[in-house]
């Protein structure tokens, strides 16, 4: 196998081992801090501060990513140090050193996501890239499936503490992983999608400009944002709803919601992979954005533990498309500028916009109306989000084939 290759594959392994590292506690923040007596919209606040500082720092981790060579350093320092603040929960798990975590944790997240994103298309370039973000979410996906039924059954002998445990030791084997990644493999200018040919051009328009002014990189934003304000509570409102009826042992029900998800994940992630080489990414983001607002419906009518099943299923189905469409279809948009991991960035910042203020209002509404009216509010703000994208979004801006510019790009 030759060098490249061999990256390929440490590249693939190394996004399943981050998939229990780059977004701390996760879904067992809710139960954890539950057990510490927390109330529900507490824990929502907690959580949005963690997602604001995650916003803030989004488009900032895109531009580093676009403009350092480091990127094994970045990811691997960010590893540490979401582990780091984690463990600071078990110190002291009150609200201040709670925030200062999910702060912490919001902003190195942040960085990690972008980076990835670089290392992968410097490796493998445009043309390899579908194949190798569905190769990446795959492996992702089953990180996540592999660590939440480790977590699940270690929080159900051990308690929740040996969560942290496990998020420490996949810490290390994403060092291992990146360590494997041979540096020369990494094609910087590639991984910010610079054209040589185009760079003079490139040069003379800004980068503000370049992002406002590119109507599909706003469209594709603004319909992001109003799915992730949707989704984002649902899983953490799903357990806590579940714990607080008594209905489940909160370890093991956590990860028994990520781990349907995340099954579903694996063959969502390499169907849009296939898909995407061939027709582009505008159907994937259409399906994920219309299975939101079903899984609303089902999570806020159906008060049983057995609601999991197809909650987390249409869950697996729309984060799979979305895992390998939106970072696929920015690097399409801004393709030839040099500016694809800002890009990224500026998205995923205004995604997170909706991210942190999920939990805060599904939090809010649950405490004063209950779990059932909080689940109907996140379904109709994902109806919002698919006709956004329904009416205004283009085809063709999203099209595998369709070459971009950094003039085309504001088109």
């Amino acid at each position: 196998m030759s060098t490249r290759g061999a990256s390929m594959a440490w590249l693939a392994r190394l996004n399943f081992c981050l998939a229990d590292v780059r977004d701390g506690l996760g879904p067992f923040l809710g139960v954890f801090l539950m057990g510490q007596g927390w109330a529900a919209d507490d824990i929502g606040y907690v959580m949005t501060l963690g997602g604001i500082a995650g916003m803030l720092a989004t488009t900032p981790a895109g531009a580093l990513t676009d403009a350092v060579r480091a990127k094994r350093l970045v990811v691997g320092l960010g590893s540490v140090l979401v582990v780091a603040g984690s463990l600071l929960l078990l110190v002291a798990p009150g609200f201040t050193v709670t925030a200062i975590s999910q702060i912490g944790t919001g902003i190195v997240g942040a960085v990690i996501g972008p980076a990835i994103a670089g290392l992968t298309l410097g490796i493998v370039g445009q043309q390899g890239l579908p194949a190798q973000l569905g190769r990446n979410e795959a492996w992702n996906h089953a990180g996540n499936v592999v660590s939440a039924a480790l977590a699940g059954a270690c929080g159900y002998y051990w308690g929740l503490p040996a969560v942290f445990v496990l998020m420490a030791l996949m810490a290390l084997a994403s060092l291992l992983c990146l360590a494997r990644i041979h540096p020369d493999d990494i094609d910087h200018d590639v991984a910010r999608g610079l054209d040589p040919q185009r760079a003079a051009d490139a040069a003379q328009v800004s980068t503000w400009r370049l992002l406002v002014g590119s109507r599909p990189l706003m469209l594709l934003a603004l319909a992001m944002m109003l799915f992730h304000l949707a989704n984002a509570a649902m899983l953490p409102l799903l357990s806590q709803s579940v714990v607080a009826r008594g209905g489940a042992d909160p370890a093991l029900y956590t990860a028994l919601t990520v781990i349907v998800a995340q099954l579903v994940m694996i063959p969502a992630a390499l169907l849009a992979s296939r898909f995407a080489q061939q027709r582009g990414y505008w159907l994937p983001i259409t399906i994920a954005l219309l299975v939101l607002p079903v899984r609303g419906l089902v999570a806020g009518t159906w008060e049983s533990s057995w609601a999991l099943l197809p909650v987390q299923i249409l869950d697996g189905v729309g984060a799979g498309l979305l895992g390998v469409a939106l970072p696929g279809s920015v690097a399409r948009i801004l393709q030839g500028s040099g500016h694809i991991n800002i890009g990224l960035g500026a998205v995923t910042t205004l995604q997170s916009v909706g991210a942190a203020l999920s939990p805060a209002l599904a939090g809010m509404v649950a405490q004063r109306h209950g779990y059932g009216a909080a689940f109907a509010v996140l379904t109709v703000i994902a109806l919002l989000a698919l006709l956004a994208w329904w009416m205004l979004a283009e085809r063709r801006a999203h099209d595998v084939h369709t070459a971009s510019s950094p003039e085309a790009a504001g088109r």
